[in-house]
């Protein structure tokens, strides 16, 4: 069992509390079997959730790899990746806050399996299109929009639906363990896009993979019984479904402002998604191919980061902080040195091992963060506040890559890296000072309102 709540390590000399003893069926001997996360063994309502988004989480990361390839079959060329990549992006950005909005006022889950069931109506006609030969750019960028706009709704539904699912003490390792199938993922999702583009027909077979995904998360959600839907439309606040949207949007930034600490590290996370993170998506594959070894490189080092993220979500399953936020601010600091360490000028092995630290602290500061929303931020807002944070992390992304790539051509590359983490770095470091950051405590239950 995964120690939760600050239980106290076992003593030296000890069997690890994750494994457990259990007789052999011969005298004398004794094995060891592992045991599962609490979590996932004591909260059944979080294994349908988690159950069904593991499988959809690996989908996502495979066709986010498999998606150029797909555009290149149909002929078209880099700016149709980039047209359908923008098509996939921007219902996100213009529909994050009212989505928020609706998550708050509606039943979350009911959005949650709409969101899942139109991604799947859209991987499923693309898949069909480019098995077929018959899929155009223009149709895949249309598909992408509305996958988009459903995945714009999903996030911060699913952000207010996790807390209903399990015990308040357990908000941290949901939210890990969440984090754990992402990076995993992020690992194991293009290996498998790449054989499934390989060895079943193309693209088109890796869509109908995700399709199915989609499919599987549905049949997990519709059995879901989790107590944040029953206190949200029935109990906590009569009058959501009634409020003006525009109300509901405003009281959503009222949440926001009111309390120090989600303002700081709102902040501190635009400034992490603009400044440091283009690192990854612009400057460190171009790094790459100009001074190292190229994909190969760039692959070790990616790899060295994902390994980083899984041993950053397993510690988290563990490790539970007094003061969750200031150890996110913390470890903000250290996922801002990334930029930093790509542009070092060291060797590959060794970025990469320095990317194994980055991806800790990643992690960790996204895991930290979430749960603290969670467990502070009253229940009736929690969609809305979250939405904020999509749209300052999300949203900002494309801002960051083309000030990254104008300021790269004007100074150099490793410059611009350099730059980039002391950016971050400072940013992140008034972040953790300030003093709101620094005290707030762990909540108590994820509908505590502390206002400072």
């Amino acid at each position: 069992m995964f120690l939760i709540g600050g239980a106290p390590e076992a003593p030296a000399g000890t069997l690890p509390r994750a494994m457990s003893i259990e007789k052999s069926t011969e005298p004398g001997r004794r094995r060891l079997r592992p045991r599962l996360p609490a979590v996932l063994r004591d909260e059944p309502q979080y294994r349908l959730l988690f159950t069904g988004q593991v499988l959809s989480i690996l989908g996502d990361r495979m066709t986010g790899v498999v998606l150029p390839f797909a555009v290149l079959a149909t002929g078209g060329g880099v700016g149709g990746v980039a047209i359908v990549s923008a098509a996939q992006f921007l219902p996100f950005a213009v529909l994050a806050l009212p989505a928020g909005v609706w998550a708050d006022r509606l039943n979350r889950k009911r959005i949650v399996i709409a969101s899942d069931v139109t991604r799947l109506l859209c991987q499923l006609a693309a898949g069909l299109l480019l098995l077929a030969g018959t899929a155009h750019v223009a149709q895949l960028a249309a598909l992408a929009a509305v996958y988009g706009a459903a995945d714009a709704f999903f996030a911060p539904a699913f952000t207010g639906l996790l807390p209903g699912t399990v015990a308040p003490a357990n908000l941290q390792p949901a939210n890990a363990l969440r984090g754990l199938s992402y990076s995993v993922g992020a690992i194991v999702g293009p290996v498998l896009g790449g054989l499934l583009v390989a060895y079943a027909g193309g693209p088109g077979g890796a869509f109908l993979f995700d399709a199915g995904t989609f499919a599987v998360s549905v049949a997990c959600l519709i059995p879901l019984r989790p107590r944040v839907v029953a206190r949200v439309m029935h109990g906590e606040d009569p009058q959501a479904s009634t409020t003006h949207f525009l109300t509901s949007l405003k009281e959503g930034w009222s949440e926001v402002r009111r309390r120090t600490w989600v303002l700081a590290f709102l902040g501190g996370m635009a400034s992490y998604h603009v400044v440091v993170l283009p690192s990854i998506f612009v400057l460190g594959p171009v790094l790459a191919a100009d001074t190292m070894d190229g994909a190969k490189s760039w692959a070790l080092i990616t790899a060295g980061f994902g390994l980083g993220c899984v041993l950053g979500d397993l510690l988290l399953l563990r490790w539970r902080p007094r003061f969750a936020v200031r150890v996110a601010a913390l470890m903000l600091i250290g996922a801002s040195c990334q930029a930093a360490f790509i542009g070092s000028g060291a060797a590959v092995v060794a970025i990469a091992g320095l990317e194994v630290l980055a991806g800790i602290c990643v992690t960790g500061c996204f895991t930290l963060w979430e749960t603290s929303l969670q467990e502070h931020i009253p229940d009736r807002a929690l969609s809305r506040v979250s939405s904020y944070d999509y749209l300052t992390s999300a949203g900002l992304i494309p801002v960051g890559n083309l000030v990254a790539g104008a300021v790269s051509a004007g100074i150099g590359v490793r410059p611009a890296l350099l730059g980039m983490s002391v950016l971050g770095i400072a940013t992140a470091g008034v972040v953790a000072s300030v003093p709101a950051v620094r005290r707030l405590p762990r909540g108590a239950t994820p509908t505590a309102t502390p206002t400072t």
